[in-house]
């Protein structure tokens, strides 16, 4: 029997399905199930897309940077998988998929290359990503939890449940549903259940100021500790969160460039992600709780990327109906999203696992659940296959203590599709970032300012309102920040009061 987990860390990358990532990595390994070799499933370069008569085949090298944001919304979603004609019917089935409309989605929302949407990445552009894929477990089944955008599937791994949420809401949307008191999902959230029952037994840590996870009711900011501080916490001996969440920097989402994070973001590339997914191995595996730590590594779904696997069916989670608040489209939840990366990383597991059992975001909670003794948040992780029979070993094995240096993938000169900062700032993920900022505003501000900020927030009309905002609330943390670590200090220098033993008299 393996040892109980201690730590289970979560680290969750933006917008890249599996073939994309893994499609051409070659890798070859044992089944979990079987125990017999096997390769991925993967690409054999024959997989392609129809669009105005010509044919587009997958092929590698993938480009470092995309020239347009591919679309990867509810509709965009549909078309991808069911072709440009398809339709979903409110409250119905999902239509028939075949994975044939990637391309014509996609050049939708580019003037020229709409075939760059099938170009995947060779293993040698993702080093460091195909050395942990093939040390440790890669799962080939995982699939995003709706066919949809990055709020509703960062939710379901966040509580297995969107709250019936199945699309990018606007920022009118989450002022009137929720104003500054955060998402709530019917049920609560893993935070939630792990606070029940530990106290303090997770924590999250984040690239930047604005983790969508601060979204989330009861997730707030004081919860929250930069990235930068990770490989010195988790070294300590007394790092008592059991659970882990880590959230990259998502770099300029006002602006929608996104440039400057580390989020593997389609328009900021993917090297700067290498180098966090490297970070944050190699501080758990240096830490003194590498030995009974899991961390899971995968993106929050396909980022418009091609997949050839058909995704299944899914168990709804059953906390919300077609037509609540918060679901625009009627979607039932019935059915999975496109196939995303996910790798699997213990000392516990074999080297070179293949998983094909199914999986998607329910999983997460599902697997912390199964380790902590708690119960089942929705009917989806319920019914979700958690990643613990993956830790067959009895004894921690030999592994490395350094991933590979990431590859400085040189970006083709293309004219880049952006928005511009006048644009409305109701597009993706802009709105729940910023739901986000006002939270974070409020907390590190006197509560008679409270009105004054949500009516700002209200005022926020374009991308450039949002950025300066957004600015605003950054400089008033960060010195924030400063004011605590000033403190800190002081109390550190303090001198401590000595004490002086009374003599006894003889």
């Amino acid at each position: 029997m393996s040892p109980p987990l201690s730590h289970i860390f979560v680290l969750m990358l933006e917008n890249r399905s599996f073939d994309h990532m893994l499609g051409f990595s070659g890798i070859v390994g044992t089944d979990a199930v079987t125990g017999r070799r096997r390769p991925i499933n993967g690409l054999t370069g024959s997989e392609a897309n129809q669009y105005q008569g010509q044919t587009y085949k997958v092929n590698h090298p993938a480009d470092a940077v995309m020239a347009a944001d591919p679309g990867h919304e509810f509709t965009d979603t549909v078309e991808q998988l069911c072709g440009p004609t398809a339709t979903y019917p409110p409250g119905g089935n999902y239509p028939a998929i075949n994975n044939s409309g990637f391309v014509n989605d996609y050049a939708s929302h580019t003037r020229t290359g709409a075939g760059a949407i099938m170009k995947c990445f060779a293993p040698d552009q993702l080093p460091v990503l195909t050395m942990l894929a093939s040390t440790y477990a890669v799962c080939d089944s995982w699939f995003a939890s709706i066919p949809g955008p990055t709020f509703p599937n960062r939710f379901f791994a966040c509580g297995a449940s969107s709250g019936g949420l199945d699309h990018s809401p606007s920022t009118a949307e989450i002022l009137t549903w929720e104003t500054f008191a955060g998402f709530q999902l019917p049920h609560g959230s893993i935070f939630d259940a792990m606070g029940a029952k530990f106290g303090s037994g997770w924590r999250i840590y984040a690239g930047d100021n604005f983790p969508m996870a601060t979204a989330l009711k009861n997730v707030h900011h004081a919860n929250v500790i930069n990235y930068s501080s990770f490989a010195n916490d988790v070294a300590n001996a007394n790092y008592t969160w059991h659970y882990t969440w880590i959230e990259p920097n998502y770099g300029d989402v006002a602006g929608g460039t996104y440039r400057g994070g580390n989020s593997q973001h389609p328009l900021d590339g993917v090297t700067a992600g290498e180098a966090l997914i490297k970070s944050t191995y190699e501080a758990i595996r240096k830490s003194p709780h590498w030995a009974t730590s899991l961390l899971i590594v995968t993106w929050d779904e396909h980022g418009g990327f091609y997949d050839h696997v058909i995704p299944p069916r899914a168990v709804p989670p059953g906390d919300t109906q077609p037509g609540s608040k918060y679901n625009r489209y009627g979607f039932t939840f019935g059915q999975y999203g496109v196939r995303v990366p996910a790798v699997i990383v213990s000392p516990l597991i074999p080297p070179n696992t293949v998983d094909g059992r199914l999986y998607d975001h329910a999983s997460i909670p599902a697997t912390v659940e199964a380790a902590f003794g708690l119960k089942p948040l929705t009917a989806r992780d319920a019914a979700a296959n958690t990643l613990l029979p993956l830790l067959s070993l009895t004894q921690p094995r030999d592994t490395p203590k350094r991933l590979p240096t990431p590859v400085a993938l040189e970006a083709r000169r293309i004219r880049r599709i952006v928005p511009r900062l006048t644009e409305t700032v109701d597009k993706g993920n802009l709105p729940g970032v910023l739901l986000a900022a006002a939270r974070l505003d409020q907390s590190i501000s006197p509560p008679a300012e409270s009105r004054a900020i949500l009516a700002r927030v209200q005022s926020i009309q374009t991308r450039e309102d949002a950025r300066q905002y957004m600015d605003e609330v950054n400089r008033k943390a960060e010195a924030e920040k400063s004011k605590e670590r000033a403190r800190l200090r002081l109390l550190r220098r303090k001198p401590r009061k000595r004490t002086t033993k009374k003599k006894s008299s003889r």
